[in-house]
């Protein structure tokens, strides 16, 4: 191995521990703080939004194709998610959910939901099924714990 410093680690190898994290004394950069180029932006833009917005929709009127998107995206994001509407079954307690999950998969299967709709939904379902069913085990065990 040669004398010259991880280029990854630069010549700061000395202040940091032998797994990679600072030592003590060095906490790192201050929380908050923005990267230098970062700043150079800003200070470089400062005070010109408004003209370079305006640019951009004229631009974009006059046809200019990489203006328009860029309008249309800050206009009318796309859409994360939708609503998903279809009956399911009520889940009152936590053996009910496998009566939910056939709903589920019945939704997909009949193309009312696609896939990842019903993935999702049934993530939801899972989550609620091991609430119900730790409400249900402490329940069970306070009557226990009361009978004793």
């Amino acid at each position: 191995m040669t004398d010259e410093p991880d280029r990854k680690n630069g010549t700061n190898t000395d202040e940091r521990n032998p797994d990679g994290t600072f030592a003590t004394g060095n906490p790192g950069k201050p929380r908050g703080t923005r990267n230098r180029v970062t700043r150079a932006v800003e200070e470089l833009l400062e005070g010109q939004s408004e003209a370079i917005t305006q640019k951009a929709v004229e631009l974009a009127l006059e046809g200019d194709s990489t203006a328009l998107r860029l309008c249309l995206e800050r206009i009318a994001p796309t859409r994360k998610d939708a609503p998903v509407n279809f009956d399911l079954p009520p889940i009152k307690s936590a053996s009910d959910a496998s009566e939910v999950a056939q709903a589920v998969l019945q939704a997909v299967s009949q193309g009312d939901v696609t896939p990842l709709e019903g993935a999702t939904v049934m993530g939801l379902i899972e989550q609620y099924r091991r609430v119900l069913e730790t409400t249900e085990l402490e329940k069970r065990i306070a009557a226990l714990e009361a009978s004793k």
